[in-house]
Order: C-alpha cells, then sequence, then structure tokens
C-alpha cells in the first residue's frame, strides 16, 4: 500500500494534469464529484491555452460559485524542483495588495482615526508645508494627486530619501483632476493610515486585517516555517526570481497569499455576513466609487464595471493606456454607494509573478489566477472574462 503522504504528493502532481484529475482525487480519498466537470472544462479551456502561449511554469485558479470553491491546479511552483502547485502555494500578488491596504484605510476611518477629505499632512507631520497640504487621503487612494510617479526613482532607497522626495514632489495638475496609477500614491495612504491607528503597517495587516478575513496562508513577510510554500517565480529570461525590498513595498504590491485564501477573501467581498461589523463594513467602503474613468469606475483598491461588461471595455480599463499615462477624470460627490451588478476587478504584477482577481457581487461568482510567471494582463483579462461569463450563464 503506498504511505499516505507519498500518495497525497502523488494527488497533488496529478493535479497539475487535469486529465488525471479524477485519479488524483481518488488517491486523496474523494470520488470526483460529476457536478464540477463543466467548471473544470471551462477553466481548463480558458487557462491552458495561456500557460502555452506564455510558457507559465504554474497556475493556481480558484472559483467561487454561490460561495462554493474549486480549485484547478496548474503546472509547478518551481521548475527547478518540480513542485507540483497546489489552492495551498503562496503566490506574490503584486498590486492586488492595494485591495488590502484599502481595507486598512477604510477600516482607519470607520473608527474615526482619519476621514479620507484630510490632507495628507495632517498625517505625516514631516510633509507639513509641502504640496501634501492640499492633497487628500482620497486623492492619495485613488491616484488623483496630480502625478505621482508609477515607481519611485531609482535613488530613493531609504525613509529619509523618501520623505523628501515627496517634500521635493510638484504635482502636474490639480489634485482630483487627473488619473495617473501609481504606487508612491496609494503607498503613502497605507502608510498614513497606519499612522493614524498607532501601529506599523505591517503589523497591521498580519495581526488585525488578515486575521479579521479568515486569512491564515497570507503575508507580507513570509514566515520561516510556510517558506516551502513559497513558488519561485520566472523572470523575463526565465530564471528564478522573487520580489525585492522597496520602498511601500508592503502597502502596495508586497502581499503574498495562496488561492484558497483569495477565493476565501473574495467571497467577503461578495458576502461579508460572516464577519465582525467594522471590517464587513470596510470592505463595503471600499466598493464606493470616487471616480469615472471612461467606462471605469474608481474605488479604493478595486476598479469596477457595470456587468455585464463587454470583453472589450474590460481590457480597454485594464490596458497601457490606463496603467501608464493620465487620464481625466469625473470626481463622483458625492461617492457612488457599493453596487452589486458590476464587476469589481484588480491585477497585480511583480518582476516574476501575475495575478488577477474578479468578482460580481449580484451573481456571487468569482475567480482569482495566480501565476508565477509576469504574463500578460490582456491575457489574464480575457481567461477570467471567460470563465465568469461561462459561469453566469450557467446560472
Amino acid at each position: 500500500m503506498i504511505p499516505v503522504s507519498r500518495r497525497r504528493a502523488l494527488a497533488r502532481a496529478l493535479l497539475a494534469v487535469p486529465a488525471f484529475a479524477g485519479l488524483a482525487a481518488l488517491l486523496l480519498g474523494a470520488a470526483p464529484d460529476p457536478a464540477d466537470a463543466p467548471v473544470a472544462r471551462i477553466v481548463d479551456d480558458a487557462i491552458r491555452p495561456v500557460m502555452a502561449r506564455n510558457d507559465v511554469p504554474g497556475i493556481a485558479v480558484a472559483v467561487t460559485v454561490q460561495g462554493r470553491h474549486l480549485f484547478f491546479n496548474y503546472g509547478v511552483a518551481s521548475k527547478e524542483s518540480g513542485q507540483a502547485v497546489t489552492e495551498d502555494t503562496l503566490f506574490e500578488l503584486g498590486s492586488v495588495s492595494k485591495t488590502f491596504t484599502a481595507v486598512l484605510g477604510a477600516a482607519a476611518q470607520l473608527q474615526g482615526a482619519l476621514a479620507l477629505s484630510d490632507p495628507a499632512s495632517r498625517h505625516m507631520p514631516e510633509l507639513v508645508g509641502s504640496r501634501f497640504d492640499r492633497i487628500s487621503l482620497l486623492d492619495l487612494a485613488t491616484y488623483t494627486a496630480g502625478g505621482l510617479p508609477l515607481q519611485f526613482p531609482d535613488e530613493v532607497t531609504d525613509d529619509a530619501k523618501m520623505v523628501a522626495w515627496y517634500r521635493g514632489w510638484r504635482p502636474d495638475w490639480a489634485p482630483g483632476t487627473r488619473r495617473l496609477y501609481s504606487n508612491p500614491s496609494i503607498g503613502l495612504f497605507g502608510h498614513l493610515a497606519a499612522r493614524s491607528l498607532g501601529r506599523p503597517f505591517d503589523a497591521l495587516m498580519q495581526q488585525r486585517i488578515f486575521p479579521a478575513l479568515g486569512l491564515s496562508h497570507t503575508f507580507i513577510r513570509i514566515p520561516p516555517e510556510q517558506m516551502a510554500a513559497y513558488a519561485w517565480g520566472t523572470n523575463k529570461a526565465g530564471k528564478p526570481v522573487r520580489v525585492n525590498p522597496g520602498p511601500m513595498d508592503a502597502e502596495a504590491y508586497g502581499v503574498k497569499s495562496t488561492a484558497s485564501d483569495m477565493i476565501r477573501f473574495v467571497d467577503a467581498n461578495i458576502d461579508g455576513a460572516g464577519l465582525d461589523d467594522t471590517t464587513r463594513r470596510a470592505i463595503a467602503a471600499t466598493h464606493a466609487g470616487y471616480d469615472r474613468i471612461g467606462d471605469m469606475t474608481q474605488g479604493l483598491g478595486w476598479e469596477m464595471y457595470a456587468w455585464p461588461v463587454a470583453l472589450d471595455r474590460l481590457l480597454a480599463g485594464n490596458s497601457p493606456e490606463m496603467s501608464l499615462k493620465p487620464n481625466p477624470v469625473d470626481r463622483l460627490d458625492p461617492p457612488l454607494p457599493p453596487q452589486d451588478d458590476v464587476l469589481l476587478n484588480k491585477t497585480g504584477s511583480t518582476n516574476g509573478f501575475g495575478s488577477y482577481v474578479a468578482f460580481v457581487p449580484s451573481r456571487r461568482i468569482g475567480v482569482v489566477i495566480l501565476a508565477n510567471r509576469n504574463y500578460p494582463i490582456a491575457d489574464r483579462v480575457t481567461a477570467a472574462h471567460r470563465i465568469l461569463t461561462a459561469l453566469d450563464g450557467a446560472e
């Protein structure tokens, strides 16, 4: 008889090959559910061509349908070791991390520690007398401070240089008039939210936000005992890589998580009934609409579209023109209350990883796609749109 540990390892490897999913399930001691076969085909048809076209070593997909979670794992977490991807493999989320930063900021507002209308310098005395006297926390959270760049300049290598850079920065446009996607923008928002609560950002996320969301395998700094589950990313040269520390990295792109935890997070966004009151209300606050840019409405962390949304419009909202160029905004005053019949989404990338999360609250469907290669965003969006559209049609 095959030992249990060996049987489970073999099953994990077989799960990476959909044709062997039934055998894998038997090895794990559970018969495959025939009801899952249509969803498996939908996911397989959407994901396999993407992997082949972009030479992606491994992808973990999680789907939620009416609160039921399904997992589909492909390839390897490490090309060197051959370790198979599972729903418990840790991936770098990249900018999907911003959705967690948004929850912290919204929770701080609910607790009275800050208001989104506050000038940024109110929560950071080092910035008093700078342009941040007239830039609000909402401007920072929605990338409308006036032209903060995508990344910090290379010379910003420590906290002192970061503060000096912020103090010396000059906007190109009036706050609230142009959206330019920016890590220094939402990174500063997260930093100031943590300051308003009197604790370091990392500690608040790890000890308060993640546990409140029921996430036990989501980290900013991965503990030593969890490192074996951490996938290796793949850079443009095909070499193994992981994210390097940088200014405001935790706030903007530093979270690592699993497909199993992230689909729980999606469900918390769809229906937060099981959460504590502050966390539930904070999540709802991140779904409010603050700026409209074309077909996209900017929330806190999340970007939203009326559902159903045509693929070309969703691609336009996730295009380089949207993420790398300034776009005029229509500021919504008052903000648009959270809507159910919308698609909320967020992309994320590091040098070696690519992620995408999308869900439709009114339909109670959602998908998480985590990969250990930074492959084109258009391919992620197209695959997820295909999956969600098929799931919606099956309802």
